[in-house]
């Protein structure tokens, strides 16, 4: 079941596959050789389950092995359980004022049949049994809260009711108390009943659970109904204000006609698994790139089990089972009281560690030549993400009270190496997404040149062709026609003057003898 590496394009059909160039029968010898690859093999490691701690990693194993499913799936959602528990109630000291906040977004892509929701109801069960437990706890304190709110009204209206009827001296003294009255009964509140998890839900009602919720709050699901949501697609307008502040923890403050909602802290978690095809279709939602929401997001892209599973698999083990279930939901009880967040510390060697990860992360987002430049405002934030992925790792290992001791090198290196994986995932997703712009536009050029049947063509009719809002104006089209003659599709020639006076002509394009023939 280990998944092998495969070409970042080959989960899309319709895109351009460029990996394969035409072969050396139809180049013209020792003119023309075989174009290079325009990108790489990306590389997209299996989900380093080794790295969790031993009753997690078990787990996780178990479930994918169950229902053979790519361990990724399982993997990813489990890192967003441990911070739909952990989130809001806890945070990672890394140092000077650096803190991170332990929610996290996680988003794994796998096409139909892929047992997503199966998979998704094994990992959260015990969700949803601690929030039925907090629940259960939390009844009788709203009970007798209601009931305390409730009198403090009734008396208060019976205290001004008489003073409105009092005459002379007695009447100002009977206002006092009518007032202080009143003032106690709006000090007055109702918790609300606990909740750990939300399904797709609306920016508003997002909003205003978690500032009922004191702040946390996790969205998880196994379809990708929300990014709709967020854009827009049913409301006419996107709204993404709770999802950015929500991943940061910056302060949120929200005035509506009937209420307002402050939230100093907001830790909102979200945990997906969607068709390859939403992550194609996010990619060009106006607003998700430049606001920094798609940055915010770890991506698992595995490769898909259809057609190579078993038939009889062995499920997971009763103890397995039962561990984890008492673990994910001992982590959420034993944190759920906390309203200053518990501050995780790291281990002077864990902060080694990241620093050595940081410098090594850092001269990769180099707009030129980086191998993270493109995709720079998601790297950017991989180093917290990854201190996040610690204190998680930490807080499963040693439980709520892991607060009390640091973390260590051994977990930073772990959570280091999901680091990596995540950095393979997000190459691969961002390539589709088209998050580097030259890329995007040669292969578009190349799907002209297919399309048309182009052997010798000009710029200015290739620019015609091309999609306006994707390549505004010629200027834009030549960084995208230097990548491909650079790496063998095209050529730069200039024609012979048919005439002796005026301008010389254009310089024109041939294209490489396979190409015109490829998609027809």
């Amino acid at each position: 079941m280990t998944p092998q590496p495969v070409d970042s394009t080959d989960l899309w059909a319709g895109l351009p596959t460029l990996e394969d160039p035409p072969g050396e029968d139809n180049a013209a010898p020792d003119v023309w050789e075989d174009p290079i690859p325009l990108t790489g093999r990306r590389e997209r490691p299996p989900f380093p389950a080794h790295v969790l701690p031993a009753w997690l990693g078990e787990f996780v194993t178990a479930v994918a092995e169950e229902t053979q499913t790519p361990v990724d799936l399982a993997g990813s959602i489990a890192l967003a359980v441990l911070a739909t528990a952990a989130g809001g109630r806890s945070v990672v000291h890394v140092r000077g004022n650096w803190r991170e906040p332990t929610n996290l977004y996680t988003v794994v892509a796998l096409p139909p049949a892929n047992r997503k929701s199966a998979v998704f109801t094994l990992l959260t069960n015990p969700l949803y049994e601690a929030e039925k437990q907090l629940k259960t706890a939390m009844q009788p304190v709203i009970v007798e809260a209601e009931l305390t709110a409730r009198l403090a009204k009734e008396a208060a209206d019976k205290a001004a009711a008489k003073a409105a009827s009092a005459d002379g001296d007695k009447r100002d003294e009977m206002v006092k108390t009518a007032v202080g009255l009143a003032q106690t009964a709006d000090t007055l509140t109702v918790p609300a009943e606990p909740v750990l998890l939300a399904d797709d839900s609306t920016p508003e009602t997002v909003t205003s659970l978690m500032a009922e919720q004191g702040g946390r709050l996790s969205v998880m699901s196994a379809e990708g109904g929300i990014f709709d949501i967020i854009a827009g697609r049913y409301s006419g307008a996107p709204n993404m204000e709770v999802f950015l502040k929500g991943h940061a923890g910056d302060r949120l403050r929200v005035n509506r006609q009937t209420r307002r909602e402050y939230i100093d802290t907001p830790a909102l978690t979200i945990g997906l698994a969607v068709q390859p095809d939403v992550l194609k279709d996010i990619g060009k939602v106006k607003g998700f790139e430049g606001r920094g929401l798609l940055a915010r997001f770890l991506y698992s892209l595995p490769v898909s089990t259809v057609g190579e599973r078993e038939i009889i698999t062995d499920p997971v083990p009763e103890q397995t089972a039962a561990t984890y279930t008492a673990r994910v939901i001992d982590l959420a009880l034993s944190l759920a009281e906390w309203t200053d967040p518990a501050v995780i510390q790291l281990s002077p060697e864990a902060d080694t560690a990241l620093i050595a990860y940081q410098k090594r992360i850092e001269p990769q987002l180099k707009a030129r030549g980086g191998k993270l430049g493109h995709i720079s405002n998601w790297a950017g934030k991989l180093a917290g993400a990854t201190a996040r992925m610690a204190a998680l790792l930490h807080l499963a290992e040693h439980g709520g009270n892991g607060y009390a001791r640091p973390v260590t090198e051994d977990t930073m290196r772990a959570a280091i190496e999901l680091g990596e994986y995540y950095t393979a995932h997000a190459l691969a997703v961002f390539d589709v997404m088209g998050a580097d712009p030259v890329l995007s536009r040669a292969r578009s050029v190349l799907d002209a040149i297919r399309d048309n049947g182009w052997e010798d063509v000009s710029r200015r009719d290739v620019f015609t062709v091309l999609s306006r809002s994707e390549v505004p104006t010629i200027t834009d089209l030549e960084p995208a026609l230097a990548l491909l003659e650079d790496h063998g599709y095209l050529r730069s020639y200039q024609p012979e003057r048919t005439g002796k006076r005026g301008r010389p002509p254009a310089p024109r394009l041939l294209a490489h003898p396979a190409l015109p023939h490829s998609g027809r």
